[in-house]
């Protein structure tokens, strides 16, 4: 008998249906959390992925950045720095001070690629016989073309219509006696990842330096043996 009790209310339950069954199961899948994390990682991984390659390319960015910086200083101080004493006369600026100078740049920047994908440009900008600026002369390294911003060797020869070098409202102009070494950075960025979606981009970048001793400023010198002249 208490058997049967038991069995009773069974009886009256009524079937489910294709509509209570799916509710039923959607019910369960609602309450299932099991896999919730796998799922929201799937989800947001492009995200994520987007964020860190991002984050990547604006670090690189930013050393190459600094690095063009740093390089720029660099090749105007060494050329502000570079000579050959000599006995009865002041100090001369030679072709292979101007070689030894970019020999430097290249081993300081071998992973920039500059010889192929940057250009580096250095100028005396000094006083002409008028008391204007010119560019008395100029050398480059690297194989690109971009020319110097401000003009080529011998610009400001005569007269005071060229007013210094430098990219702001107020130039850099040389004191009479002495050079500035200006220096020019051009340099084709190319995103590593982002390709696709960022442009390649021209960085420049520059820096000066007055020459720090005493220097022969009517040319740069190339005694026997003679230097290749890097042109620009």
């Amino acid at each position: 008998m208490p058997m049967i009790a038991r069995l009773v209310p069974s009886l009256h339950t009524a079937p489910r249906t294709p509509g209570r069954r799916l509710r039923h199961l959607l019910g369960r899948i609602a309450r299932d959390t099991g896999a919730t994390s796998a799922i929201e990682l799937g989800l947001a991984m492009p995200f994520l992925m987007g964020l860190a390659l991002t984050g990547t390319e604006v670090v690189s960015l930013a050393l190459i950045h600094v690095k063009l910086n740093q390089l720029a200083i660099t090749v105007a101080d060494n050329a502000s720095r570079a000579k050959q004493t000599q006995v009865n006369g002041a100090p001369q600026f030679r072709e292979y001070d101007v070689n030894q100078v970019f020999r430097a740049a290249a081993l300081q920047s071998e992973d920039l690629g500059i010889p192929v994908r940057g250009r580096i440009i250095l100028s005396s900008l000094q006083v002409n016989g008028s008391g204007g600026q010119w560019i008395a002369w100029q050398r480059c390294w690297g194989k690109n073309t971009w020319p110097s911003r401000y003009g080529t060797q011998g610009t400001g020869i005569t007269g005071t219509a060229f007013k210094g070098m430098g990219y702001t409202s107020t130039k850099m102009t040389a004191d009479a006696g002495t050079a500035i070494m200006f220096v020019e950075i051009a340099y084709d960025y190319k995103p590593f990842f982002l390709g696709s979606i960022l442009p390649a981009k021209l960085i420049r970048k520059e820096a000066a330096l007055y020459v720090r001793d005493d220097r022969d400023l009517t040319q740069i010198y190339n005694p026997s043996p003679t230097q290749p002249v890097a042109t620009c």
